[in-house]
């Protein structure tokens, strides 16, 4: 929040002592979003009746964001990334958080049409197009995800985070090879890390390699989180 706050009260065209005002308030509000949200909405929602605009719009879509409320917050945030008052530097941050909103609400079409407003208007980053690839693999599109994930493993090379996303995509289209060698890529650097594992041992089970499946299920099991443990439980059952 705090780099947007900065760059967004920049573009903002008030008045000095008008921007340092609704700057101050501003950078209030999302500070009391992060650590507060449900006090933070109201306020922020009491400030934009009051004129408050852009700057409170985003304060209350942010609250929404830590609320869980992501429909909401993604709507709000897409409605304010398109309104003619919003500066147009700004629009293509706005876009890429309504974006993510729409992707943590489990609506990746919608996700995909704000993050590919949102590269129509800038350079794009490595974030901006594993974004991208997650959204664009919520609705099944795994050649595109396949793209974008490249794209932005070419910005960053060796993440496990993507490697493992590209993984899963290419598992998907049956691009077991390329895959495999993103998964050992991955965990060279992220030894026993039980996503990888998980991940290495649904491919192994595509493969026919039952033996190394059930190696990474159960090593997947051990180390990993609780839906780890559980989907290593249940992929060890279908093995038997």
């Amino acid at each position: 929040m705090r780099r947007f706050f900065l760059i967004f009260c920049v573009m903002l065209p008030l008045a000095p002592p008008v921007l340092a005002q609704n700057s101050a308030r501003y950078g209030r509000c999302l500070d009391v979003a992060d650590k507060n949200p449900a006090i933070a909405l109201p306020d922020a929602e009491s400030w934009a009746k009051m004129g408050g605009g852009t700057l409170a719009e985003h304060c209350a879509a942010m609250a929404q964001v830590r609320l869980k409320r992501y429909p909401e917050a993604a709507a709000r945030l897409e409605k304010l990334a398109r309104a003619s008052g919003t500066p147009g530097a700004m629009r293509a941050e706005i876009f890429t958080q309504a974006g993510n909103a729409w992707l943590l609400g489990g609506n990746g079409a919608k996700a995909v049409a704000n993050l590919n407003t949102a590269l129509s208007l800038s350079v794009g980053d490595a974030d901006l197009y594993a974004d991208l690839g997650r959204a664009e693999a919520m609705i099944r599109n795994w050649r595109q995800a396949v793209t974008h994930l490249s794209t932005a493993l070419a910005m960053r090379p060796k993440s496990p985070d993507l490697l493992l996303l590209r993984a899963s995509a290419q598992r998907a289209l049956r691009q077991y090879k390329p895959a495999l060698n993103d998964l050992n890529a991955a965990l060279a650097t992220q030894r026993g890390d039980a996503a990888l594992l998980m991940e290495r041992g649904l491919l192994r089970r595509d493969l026919g390699d039952l033996g190394g499946a059930r190696t990474d299920f159960v090593a997947a099991q051990k180390s990993g989180s609780a839906n780890i443990r559980r989907e290593a439980a249940e992929a060890l059952d279908a093995l038997n």
